[in-house]
């Protein structure tokens, strides 16, 4: 716990929402030194704009909003997906890609504005506390960090809202949305409130980015998306940017319905949590990175590639995004990833995200004379019984010796 009389200025990672809220005047309030609060746009849309008058009517001394989008799904977004990440076979960890990020950032403000710490607002239940504090360290080792909810006795829900109401904050959540959210370019997580039974089904009225299947378009909608070393840089044959591009499978997934997920999942500190996510632009960009790989991809490499996936998820989850092993996993995934150029056909329709097709004019190692089931010229069928018997070998072996022991 940083010392308050060695603190003279801090930048606060703020959202704008009830935590960070109080969190802003409760900094002024007991720490009495000048805060700086810093937003990242990391596609959040119309939640960002109240954002700078709010933090200084609450009690900022300065206030930052950076467009973070091109260099969050260039940099951060893309890499990962390159490595088809995904956390205990159902997240596509949209919020915690986001967090080193959002802490780089943060520490260069810090180094910018001479600040002496920086803060955060999560929780000391949760993941965000580990992937910010992590994050600030690599940047800096000495940077003090003040987290709130390991310092105040601030420790429900009421006490929040009785705190923002003696401080004139006002409050956004309501017996109405009794939730909590995070949203960027890559997906808008949900949790705590109503979700926090597990046997409860998510309402309809939560969701933000999606549609409901059930009364999506009865009509499929194809969409082609290529690929170049992995990266996705066009659709329907259209050149756009990493967040332009992104932005756009939004909408078509959202449209169709696509992307949603409910899971209780195992966080980082040891307890179970229930999230519910919305990813419809990632869903169809990992669907679609998937096939051209099938192409295109080498079957060993694949099986390698594939086995470090769950690594690879375990560590982007767990906030090691800066460490020096997930950077050497990455630069073994980038490798893997100079033949992934393509293209993908894939088809949406009612919530399900499906390949249709896939092609490569320059790395495709489908070779229609050795797969083909007709009549060729290259392949003797013959061939496949001293493989088959040479790869039964051991299995026959260990049959022998089971044999001879019965006897």
């Amino acid at each position: 716990m940083a010392q308050k009389q060695d603190i003279q200025k801090i930048v606060l990672a703020y959202s704008g929402g009830l935590d960070t809220s109080i969190i802003l005047k409760w900094l002024k309030n007991e720490y009495g030194c000048k805060v700086v609060a810093f937003s990242a746009d990391l596609g959040q849309g119309e939640e960002l704009d109240p954002v700078r008058e709010k933090a200084l009517a609450t009690g900022a001394d300065e206030v930052y909003i950076d467009d973070l989008r091109e260099e969050f799904v260039r940099d951060f977004v893309y890499p990962m997906f390159r490595a088809n990440a995904i956390y205990e076979g159902h997240y596509l960890l949209g919020t915690s890609i986001a967090r080193p990020l959002i802490a780089k950032r943060q520490m260069e403000i810090a180094a910018k504005e001479q600040c002496d710490a920086v803060s955060h607002g999560a929780t000391g239940k949760g993941n965000d506390q580990v992937r910010f504090e992590l994050a600030y360290y690599h940047f800096n080792p000495a940077i003090k960090v003040v987290a709130p909810w390991r310092e105040w006795d601030l420790n429900s829900r009421q006490a929040l809202i009785e705190y923002a109401k003696k401080n004139d904050i006002p409050i956004p959540v309501t017996k109405k949305r009794p939730w909590s959210s995070d949203r960027n370019l890559l997906h808008i997580s949900f949790e705590g409130g109503i979700l926090e039974d597990t046997w409860a089904e998510a309402p309809e009225e939560m969701y933000v980015l999606t549609g409901s299947p059930e009364n999506a378009p009865d009509t499929p909608q194809y969409v082609e998306i290529e690929f170049k070393n992995g990266n996705a840089v066009a659709v329907d044959g259209k050149q756009m940017t990493p967040a332009e591009l992104l932005a756009h499978l939004n909408t078509l997934g959202g449209k169709h319905g696509i992307g949603r997920v409910d899971l209780l999942e195992n966080r980082s500190v040891g307890m179970k949590s229930r999230g519910v996510y919305e990813t419809p632009g990632g869903t169809i960009l990992r669907e679609a990175h998937s096939a051209v790989e099938q192409i295109t991809m080498d079957r060993e490499v694949m099986r390698i590639r594939d086995g470090l996936i769950p690594e690879y998820a375990r560590l982007v989850y767990a906030g090691y995004w800066f460490s020096p092993e997930r950077q050497m996993l990455q630069t073994l995934v980038d490798e893997s990833q100079k033949c992934v150029n393509g293209v993908a056909r894939v088809k949406l329709y009612k919530g399900l995200c499906r390949t249709v097709g896939r092609k490569s004019e320059t790395d495709s190692l489908f070779n229609l004379d050795f797969a083909t089931f007709e009549m060729d010229q290259v392949y003797n069928q013959a061939d496949a019984e001293g493989f088959i018997k040479i790869n039964s070998l051991r299995l026959r072996i260990r049959s022998l010796m089971q044999s001879s022991k019965k006897k």
